[in-house]
């Protein structure tokens, strides 16, 4: 018998609930192999997540999920390329996920290296240089001379994603079908706290 999936909503909720667990102290799920010898014969997980590599984002822990219950795709500054969209794809038509939600953090550096090879005009080569490109619009969006140029990058970059995630043809049919959400959200480094943007 299969469980009933979550609604977009729903998902979002259990989102919402399990940073608040995180930022109190408060954690129900910790990372025990009983936990995951339970999922290991299958899994159906109610959300992917999609963040940055940065090491200081645990995005199963920050939200406090157990195994199973989440996709994770990272890259640089959550920067997409065709490996994550399909990734994204496969979760939500293969794995049934019902939110999809696009993770920047403060004090990003791929973010912030960003503005400062634009600032100094240097042109980042190979794959490095692909995440610079990806990010420049962002960055040049408010201007190199702001001193928060870097910050409000981040914002902007995950406002960014979730528009091209809407723009996915695999996405647009569960998304108008209201089966799917695709939403953004900013984590701050310093007190643990997620804020979900709308």
């Amino acid at each position: 018998m299969t469980a009933t999936r979550d609604t977009p909503d729903e998902a979002l909720d259990k989102l919402v609930t399990g940073n608040k667990r995180f930022v109190h102290g408060t954690p129900r799920y910790g990372h025990d192999v009983t936990q995951a010898a339970t999922t290991a014969g299958g899994q159906e997980p109610h959300s992917l997540v999609l963040g940055c590599i940065d090491s200081r984002v645990p995005l199963e822990a920050i939200f406090d999920q157990s195994f199973g219950a989440i996709c994770v795709a990272r890259s640089g500054a959550h920067v997409l390329d065709r490996s994550l969209i399909g990734s994204v794809g496969f979760a939500v038509a293969e794995l049934g996920v019902s939110l999809v939600l696009v993770v920047g953090h403060k004090r990003c550096g791929a973010v912030h290296a960003t503005v400062k090879a634009l600032r100094a005009g240097v042109v980042s080569e190979g794959e490095v240089g692909y995440l610079v490109d990806q990010l420049a619009p962002a960055v040049r969006e408010f201007g190199l001379d702001d001193p928060d140029a870097g910050e409000k990058a981040v914002r902007s970059h995950v406002i960014r994603t979730v528009d091209r995630l809407h723009k996915v043809d695999s996405l647009a049919g569960p998304i108008e079908a209201g089966r799917l959400r695709v939403v953004g959200a900013i984590y701050d480094l310093d007190s643990g706290a997620v804020e979900f943007l709308t």
